[in-house]
């Protein structure tokens, strides 16, 4: 009970606390937040208290496979932009997210690969994407948006912390890394203000995955090494130092952008 109601409270704070920070600071920060691990970091947490570290780190491995199919589906969803709507760059890019995802998982590779793999993925996607030629405008949410979002959130933080032991580790690590608030706002500001907008969202996503990928592969590294509390702590702060990095180099190329791109 005592922690089904910690699952209830964690999550609503996170995805508050996310929605709110994304709202005030654009669509490509707002993707950039949501590349924090607001719901599988949890889901991660979780996984560790009821079914013990080694299951915790096979998870893991399956998020640092998320990280690449993660990067696939930002990929998939703005080359699409231009020219489809959003249910066609929705399908593409969730269709994306799975094959590179599934692919990944029963190579069962190293969790070093893994991150190697996913780093490689995120510069190519970065590089893929380019700077949008024009900078959407603020997307304006509509009432419903906030609680949607946490109740989605929460939703599947308890759905996959019930069903994992059935469908194994590395998919419940896969499955929690789908971008699903990255599809809401990609979805959302492609709806109002057209494909440059949802290219955006997902080159901030790009940006913000860095952190993602060094969270899971510390949580690898450490979760059948030390404390609980120890791994978690050292994956939040590894975290952390990434995306403050990665959100300086995503303000560096909005600036460029603003001033025309590079001479």
């Amino acid at each position: 009970m005592v922690l089904l109601l910690f699952k209830l409270c964690t999550t609503p704070a996170l995805i508050l606390a996310a929605t709110l920070v994304s709202r005030r600071f654009g669509q490509a920060t707002g993707g950039w937040l949501v590349g924090l691990p607001l719901t599988s970091g949890p889901i991660a947490v979780f996984l560790a208290i009821e079914y013990g570290a080694e299951f915790a780190r096979l998870a893991a491995a399956g998020s640092l496979a998320g990280t690449t199919a993660e990067a696939c589906f930002a990929v998939a969803y703005a080359g699409l932009a231009s020219r489809c709507g959003w249910p066609a760059c929705l399908l593409g890019g969730s269709v994306a997210f799975a094959a590179s995802g599934l692919l990944l998982t029963s190579l069962a590779l190293s969790p070093a690969v893994l991150f190697a793999v996913a780093i490689v993925s995120l510069v190519a996607g970065a590089a893929l994407l380019g700077r949008p030629a024009v900078t959407a405008a603020e997307v304006e949410a509509p009432r419903w948006d906030l609680p949607l979002r946490i109740v989605v959130a929460t939703t599947l933080v308890l759905l996959i912390t019930s069903i994992a032991y059935v469908i194994g580790a590395d998919l419940s690590g896969l499955a929690a890394a789908f971008p699903l608030f990255a599809v809401v706002l990609g979805v959302f500001a492609h709806r109002h203000h057209g494909g440059g907008a949802a290219q955006n969202v997902m080159r901030g996503l790009l940006f913000g995955l860095f952190g993602f990928a060094g969270f899971f592969a510390t949580v690898s590294v450490l979760v059948t090494r030390t404390s609980l509390v120890g791994t978690f702590v050292a994956a939040l702060v590894v975290n952390l130092a990434i995306q403050g990095a990665s959100l300086l180099a995503l303000r560096r190329t909005k600036r460029t952008d603003r001033a025309g791109g590079p001479p």
